[in-house]
């Protein structure tokens, strides 16, 4: 169903900045603290964040509802992309880093009719595969050698494909906050393990960062679960895209690197096909389509 589905494009794009920042946020904090340790603060802040705003009705449903298995199970694919992807990006290069991980929205496309009988327009894949472009065009990924990080990226590319599509099914029953209450209780869970062996204290500024990734990652995430609600799959592949034009603005405010003409002419194909899919939508939406 169409309806919406210009809403969900705002709320991905949104999603997608706010991950952006939050990412910048996590770079700096594990410079000098073990990723374990970022998480576990990040997902123990949204979780009990999560419980407040949802109260005792939220627990309820989180120890009755009959998606259990697929939230544990979507929870699981996600931790195992994030660690598959961290473990690669200490040996390859950011842009084949970048470039071979935005193969999921490709993926994402490509589940969406079979596993959500999603009818996936002639627009929408002219969308995906121009953003596509545009990052292959932005990081230069040339000189890329298959080897074991290339694997684990593409695997993680792929276990994130399946996850948006695993969001977007259980998006139709159940709320945005007790996916986020599933996803966050099992990352503290699994990364609390971790982060006991490797503890180091923060310091005050890092505590701050801490916290700061909690807001941030709590308000980016209930941003993409409301996207999965409105806009399909296939929409929210394109948008995906977006996260790299926000990445090269922050690696330059933050970290003053600039940009080559290469990344301008990535991020005007990826904003392109962002404009494109924005008009189709709102084209089909006003037309009463789906």
């Amino acid at each position: 169903m169409r309806r919406g589905a210009t809403l969900g494009i705002g709320l991905s794009v949104l999603a997608y900045a706010v991950f952006s920042v939050h990412d910048a946020d996590i770079k700096w904090l594990v410079t000098d603290l073990p990723i374990w340790e970022v998480v576990f603060a990040r997902s123990i802040i949204i979780f009990f964040a999560t419980l407040v705003v949802g109260r005792r009705a939220l627990a309820v449903r989180a120890a009755t509802t009959p998606l259990r298995r697929a939230l544990v199970g979507r929870s699981t694919l996600l931790l195992t992309a994030w660690l598959l992807f961290y473990v690669a990006a200490r040996s390859l290069p950011l842009a084949q880093l970048l470039t071979l991980y935005f193969a999921a929205p490709i993926l994402t496309t490509l589940l969406a009719a079979p596993l959500l009988g999603e009818q996936v327009t002639p627009a929408r894949w002219i969308s995906v595969g121009v953003g596509f472009v545009g990052v292959v065009v932005a990081c230069d990924p040339f000189g890329l050698e298959f080897s074991l990080p290339v694997l684990m990226v593409l695997t993680a590319a792929a276990l994130w494909g399946y996850g948006v599509v695993l969001m977007r099914r259980i998006a139709r029953r159940e709320s945005s906050l007790l996916q986020m209450l599933f996803q966050n209780g099992f990352f503290m869970v699994v990364t609390g393990v971790g982060s006991a062996l490797t503890w180091h204290p923060p310091g005050q500024f890092e505590l701050l960062l801490m916290l700061g990734s909690g807001v941030l990652g709590g308000l980016g995430q209930f941003c993409m679960f409301e996207a999965a609600r409105f806009a399909p799959a296939s929409v929210m592949a394109t948008m995906e895209y977006s996260s790299l034009v926000w990445a090269f603005v922050l690696g330059y405010a933050i970290w003053g690197d600039i940009p080559d003409l290469a990344v301008w002419a990535g991020a005007a194909l990826i904003l392109a096909a962002g404009a494109l899919l924005l008009v189709s939508e709102r084209r089909a939406e006003r037309g009463g389509d789906g």
